[in-house]
C-alpha cells in the first residue's frame, strides 16, 4: 500500500509539474532561482533538481527549505535526503517550533534548538543568520529559506533491508537497529537488558528525549550485562530534553530519569579540541547497587532523530564502575575506534616508557591518576622530555597517587589552606587549589611546577579515580615571573617584588635563577612576630627594604641549585654553604630531617614547603618563613623610610639657602 501510494504521489507531483510548464503565465520559483544563482549551495541545487517532490513543492506550495552549503557537503558521507530537508509551512528564525514534520515519506521530525547565544539549531545544523531568506513564489506562497552548516540525516535503513522505516520510536530503533544505517554498531546486549527489565516503556514514551545507548562493544566484560539494571537504564535518559550533541550546553548537567529521593544520576556532554564528543554520567547520590562517581563514554555515532527524541550510541554503559583503573587506561587501546580517545595519548607514552608505571599501577591498592588529556602530550616542552626515558618515568609517577582522591575529599583537604598531597614520585608533592570563577568551581592542581587545571574530575574507578587535566606535570612552562604572577602560594612574594620592579629580571630567559620564595603563609607569620615591620614591608613607599629582602632570596649563578644538591653542598663543606645572590652572598645550611628539607639562616631553621618547583629559566623553593629579621627594616625620623627622610632634609636646607640669599641681595 505504502508503494502504491508514493507511485500515485509522484504521478500526480509530475502531472503538476507538466501543467505548470505549459501554462502561458508560470513565473520561474524565487527560491529556486535563489539556489540557482547561489554559487555556494549548488550542490543542494543539483539534488533538487533531480527530485520531482521537492521542486513540486517549492512551486506549488508554502514551505521552509534547510539548505546546506557546499562546504557541509564536503563533510557528509552517504546519501542525502532532499525532502528531509523541508517543510510545508514558512517559518523565520522567531517562527521556528521545537518539533517540525518534514516532507520526507513517514513525516519524520526535524528538532529546533535555541541555545542561550542565540543560536538556533534544525537537528545538528547551525542556521546561519544572516543568510535567511524570505519570499513569495510565483503563485503568492510565502516561502523561507535556512542556510545550513550541516547535511541533515533521517533515521534509514540498509540499502538491504528492502523496507522503510523512517520515523521509529526509540523502542522501535532499538528492536530493529540490526536493519538501519548506524555503521558497524550493534545493540543487541543493551535491547536484551531493556526487554529483561520491561523498560520498553521508557523507550517509547511519546514527547522529546534524549536516549543514550551503549553499544554491543562496551559488553565485552561478560559481566557488565548484568549490572544493567532498571535503574541503570533510566540513567541513560534524559527525558523531555532534546540534545543533539552541536547544540549541547557543554558541562551542565541534565537530570536522567534516575533522578529520585534515594539515587540521583545526572548526564553531561563535553568535547575534546579534537571534536570527539563525549557524555559522562555522574551518580551524586548512589545506593548499595550503585556507586557515587563519574562515568565517561564516548559517543562513537550520534545525533540519530527518532520520533520521540534523538539517540546517541556510546562506547560503554554508564553509571557502571566495574573496572580498575588500569583496565580503564587499557580500554582506550582495546576500543578499535576509539584512537583519539580521551586518554589515548597518555596510555601510549606509558607504554612506549617501557609500560612498568602500567604495572605500578596495577600492584597499588587504593589510588589517583592525573592522566594528562590528548593535547597536553602536544606541547613542545613536553615532547623534548619524552625523549629521555628517565626523566619521563619521573614525570609519569608524579600523576599518581596513593589513595583515593576525589573532588569532595580535595575539598575536605583544602579547607582554609592549599592541600598537599604526596606521590608516588620519591619527595614529590602536588598542591591542590578551589578557585571560583564567574561562579564556576575550577580545580587546579601543582607539580613540578606547573600549574594544571582539572578538566574532567572523578571518573571513578573499582580501585580509585581518574582525573583529567590540560597540561603534563613536571614540565616546565613558564619563566620563574610567569609562576610568581600565577602560583596563589606566592601571591605576596609577587606583590613585594612588583612594588620595587624587582620581578622585571625574572622573566630574563638568559639567566640561572634559584629563588627561595616565602609563601603566603610564611609572610602572615611575621605580621605576628614583627607587625611593625610587616606593615612596612607592604607599603609601597618602603620598597626600598623590600627590595633589599627580596634581593637575599634570589641566588643567581650559571646553574640552578635543587634542594637535593644544596644538601650534598652542605654534606661536602661540613658546614655551612655561600650562595652568590643578587645583593651579595647568602650563608645557609641545607639539611634533609624526616623526608623533608630544612634550611638553617642566621641560627633561625626554616622549613622548605615545595622543593624543586622548576620554571624555564630557574628554580624555586617554597619556604615556610622568609629570610628576615625586624632590624632588616629601619626607619630613621619617624614614619618616612630614610631615603624620603633624606628628600626631606635636602630640600630643608635648600630652601634656607634660598631664603638667605634672597635676604642679602635685598
Amino acid at each position: 500500500m505504502p508503494s502504491a501510494f508514493r507511485r500515485c504521489t509522484l504521478q500526480a507531483a509530475l502531472l503538476a509539474c507538466l501543467c505548470m510548464a505549459m501554462s502561458p503565465w508560470r513565473v520561474s520559483a524565487s527560491i529556486l532561482e535563489k539556489l540557482r544563482d547561489d554559487s555556494d549551495l549548488s550542490q543542494f541545487y543539483s539534488l533538487l533538481e533531480q527530485n520531482i517532490i521537492a521542486n513540486s513543492t517549492l512551486t506549488l506550495r508554502p514551505c521552509t527549505v534547510f539548505v546546506p552549503t557546499n562546504a557541509a557537503f564536503q563533510r557528509h558521507h552517504g546519501p542525502t535526503h532532499v525532502l528531509y530537508h523541508i517543510t510545508t509551512t514558512p517559518m523565520t528564525q522567531d517562527q521556528l517550533i521545537k518539533v517540525i514534520p518534514s516532507d520526507m515519506g513517514g513525516n519524520p521530525s526535524l528538532y529546533i534548538t535555541k541555545n542561550r547565544n542565540g543560536d538556533v539549531y534544525v537537528n545538528n545544523a547551525r542556521i546561519i543568520p544572516s543568510l535567511t531568506v524570505e519570499m513569495t513564489n510565483s503563485l503568492g506562497m510565502r516561502q523561507v529559506m535556512h542556510i545550513i552548516d550541516e547535511v541533515l540525516v533521517p533515521l534509514t535503513p540498509l540499502p538491504t533491508a528492502k523496507i522503510e522505516f523512517t520515523n521509529l520510536d526509540a523502542f522501535q530503533f532499538l528492536q530493529q537497529a540490526d536493519l538501519l544505517d548506524i555503521g558497524d554498531n550493534r545493540l543487541r546486549s543493551y535491547r536484551s537488558q531493556v526487554t529483561l527489565m520491561r523498560k520498553e516503556n521508557l523507550y517509547q514514551s511519546p514527547g522529546g528525549h534524549t536516549f543514550l545507548i551503549p553499544i554491543d562493544e562496551g559488553f565485552k566484560q561478560t559481566t557488565r550485562s548484568s549490572l544493567v539494571d532498571n535503574k541503570v537504564i533510566d540513567g541513560h535518559v534524559i527525558p523531555n530534553n532534546v540534545i543533539f550533541t552541536a547544540a549541547a550546553q557543554i558541562e551542565v548537567p541534565q537530570t536522567t530519569a534516575a533522578f529520585e529521593d534515594n539515587l540521583k544520576v545526572t548526564v553531561s556532554f563535553f568535547k575534546q579540541k579534537d571534536g570527539k564528543m563525549y557524555v559522562k554520567s555522574n551518580t551524586i547520590l548512589g545506593d548499595s547497587k550503585h556507586s557515587t562517581g563519574v562515568v565517561l563514554a564516548e559517543i562513537v555515532k550520534g545525533n540519530i532523530p527518532v520520533r520521540n527524541g534523538v539517540a546517541h550510541l556510546i562506547h560503554r554503559p554508564l553509571m557502571i564502575i566495574d573496572s580498575t583503573v588500569t583496565q580503564f587506561l587499557q580500554s582506550f587501546k582495546l576500543m578499535n575506534d576509539n584512537e583519539n580517545g580521551a586518554l589515548r595519548k597518555f596510555y601510549d607514552v606509558i607504554m612506549d616508557n617501557g609500560g612498568e608505571v602500567l604495572t605500578d599501577i596495577s600492584n597499588l591498592g587504593e589510588i589517583t591518576i592525573l592522566a594528562p588529556s590528548n593535547d597536553a602530550w602536544e606541547a613542545k616542552e613536553v615532547q623534548n622530555v619524552i625523549r629521555n626515558r628517565e626523566k619521563l618515568r619521573a614525570i609519569l609517577n608524579m600523576h599518581i597517587i596513593k589513595d583515593k582522591l576525589n573532588v569532595e575529599r580535595i575539598r575536605q583537604k583544602n579547607a582554609n589552606i592549599i592541600a598537599q598531597v604526596p606521590t608516588v614520585n620519591n619527595r614529590s608533592f602536588l598542591y591542590f587549589n578551589i578557585n571560583d570563577e564567574n561562579g564556576e568551581e575550577v580545580i587546579t592542581v601543582e607539580g613540578g611546577g606547573v600549574n594544571a587545571t582539572i578538566l574532567q574530575a572523578d571518573v571513578a574507578q573499582t580501585n580509585g579515580y581518574v582525573h583529567i587535566i590540560d597540561k603534563v606535570l613536571g614540565v616546565p612552562y613558564t619563566t620563574v615571573l610567569g609562576k610568581l604572577e600565577t602560583d596563589p602560594m606566592m601571591s605576596d612574594t609577587f606583590k613585594l617584588g612588583q612594588f620595587s620592579s624587582f620581578n622585571n629580571q625574572l622573566n630574563n630567559t638568559q639567566r640561572r635563577f634559584t629563588y627561595f620564595v616565602p609563601r603566603d603563609k610564611g609572610w602572615q607569620k611575621t605580621k605576628l612576630d614583627y607587625p611593625s615591620t610587616h606593615k612596612k614591608l607592604f607599603m609601597e613607599d618602603f620598597s626600598y627594604h623590600s627590595k633589599s629582602i627580596l634581593e637575599r632570596h634570589l641566588v643567581i649563578a650559571d646553574n640552578v641549585y635543587t634542594m637535593k644538591d644544596l644538601v650534598a653542598m652542605t654534606a661536602e663543606s661540613g658546614d655551612s654553604i655561600l650562595l652568590p645572590t643578587y645583593r651579595d652572598s647568602l650563608r645557609v645550611k641545607v639539611e634533609e630531617e624526616s623526608g623533608r628539607y630544612v634550611i638553617t639562616w642566621n641560627f633561625k631553621k626554616i622549613n622548605v614547603y615545595r622543593p624543586d618547583v622548576e620554571c624555564t629559566n630557574g628554580i624555586i623553593h617554597v619556604i615556610d618563613y622568609p629570610m628576615l629579621e625586624e632590624r632588616d627594616v629601619v626607619v630613621n625620623g619617624g614614619s618616612y623610610p630614610l631615603d624620603t627622610n633624606l628628600c626631606i632634609l635636602f630640600t630643608n636646607t635648600l630652601m634656607i639657602a634660598i631664603a638667605q640669599f634672597i635676604f642679602l641681595n635685598n
